[in-house]
């Protein structure tokens, strides 16, 4: 298969606006090669490793679109659709084929068939924690049934499935780092419905023989992500910072996360999506960063000139959150790549770009 991907997001990469740059991404041995590392390269064939088209569902969204990204600079043709209920047009790569269909939509079967789909990347979810609970019937409709619909796809015409997880699943900590053996005992019907998830998933693997992958994420951020999701306060401090206004901690700021880049994540899936393995691995720096300690950072990498306030804790928030990620390393041959301080360092990079710059 020829292949060009010369559309390089400097926020997803690390590479200097302007570049012309041909990333490719090769595993072989469990070996990466870097795309930023990568420059200048001729348009060639991706010899060695089997390209897909696989279908990613959510892909205009923040996790999925750079998802999108990952499969398209590795050589994959890839299939977006969103039904943009949280997703947009403006995360969607111009090289992948978008169809604005929620995944519940009779139509996706068909669709599948047509495009010839050899693999799923499963994103698409509501993610919001407050609406789950407000509205539990739709949070199961979107993430349960819409699940069942995916699966009853990837049965019918045989095709690996990824699926986006989450650490809501584990509820209250019994011991540090969660590892995947943890009980899981989520605290909301989101989390409730990432573990129903989970569920069905091996069933099918069980019963019509389905391939997955499952990935339960820590706290993802980075570009494009909102205020909504588990890592949402890095979004929620970087719009304040930026625009130069007051930042409140909720809490005493001691409450610590496991705190992974959207890069490293998109790099589990590209690896997932080539496992025969039926795994759920967590996916995690398994470093816990306390909301004091990523205040700090930010406001050294932004330049902002003023001090935080403090509220009052969330109720029901977990204090302390960890994950360990041996068995991604072992099973999968994935580690984080990405320190944080670098993380948040391309984070504002996209920011100022989206919110300006106060200084």
């Amino acid at each position: 298969m020829s292949y060009v991907y010369d559309s390089c997001r400097p926020e997803m990469t690390g590479c200097k606006k302007k570049e012309r740059i041909f990333p490719l991404l090769l595993f072989l041995d469990k070996t990466r090669y870097d795309t930023c590392k990568r420059k200048s390269m001729s348009t060639g064939t991706m010899e060695g490793l089997h390209t897909m088209k696989i279908l990613v569902t959510g892909g205009a969204g923040f996790a999925g679109s750079h998802i999108v990204d990952t499969l398209i600079a590795a050589g994959h043709e890839v299939v977006v659709v969103d039904n943009l209920f949280t997703g947009s047009k403006a995360n969607l790569n111009p090289q992948a084929k978008f169809y604005e269909m929620d995944i519940n939509d009779p139509a996706l079967h068909d669709l599948i068939e047509r495009e010839g789909i050899e693999a799923i990347s499963h994103q698409a979810a509501q993610i919001k924690v407050p609406l789950s609970i407000k509205d539990p019937g739709l949070d199961a409709e979107i993430n349960i049934m819409g699940t069942i619909h995916v699966l009853e796809a990837a049965r019918k015409f045989g095709l690996k499935i990824v699926f986006a997880a989450s650490a809501a699943e584990y509820g209250t900590p019994e011991y540090l780092p969660l590892d995947e053996q943890h009980p899981l005992n989520p605290m909301s019907f989101y989390g409730l419905s990432k573990k129903v998830n989970e569920d069905y998933i091996r069933m099918y693997g069980e019963l019509y023989g389905v391939n997955y992958t499952i990935l339960r994420y820590a706290n993802i951020y980075g570009p494009r992500q909102g205020r909504f999701g588990e890592g949402g306060v890095v979004s929620i401090f970087l719009e304040q910072m930026i625009k130069g206004q007051p930042v409140n901690i909720e809490g005493d700021g001691g409450a610590t996360r496991d705190y992974i880049y959207i890069g490293d994540v998109a790099q589990a899936n590209l690896i997932a999506l080539t496992s025969e393995k039926k795994l759920t691995v967590n996916i995690s720096t398994a470093t816990r960063v306390s909301v004091s300690e990523l205040y700090v950072t930010m406001k050294e990498l932004t330049g902002y000139p003023l001090e935080a306030t403090h509220g009052p804790a969330r109720v029901g928030d977990i204090y302390h959150s960890t994950m360990s990620n041996q068995l991604a390393a072992a099973e999968l041959g994935w580690k984080p790549e990405t320190s944080l301080r670098d993380g948040l360092a391309k984070t504002i990079a996209w920011g100022r770009t989206v919110y300006g710059d106060a200084k």
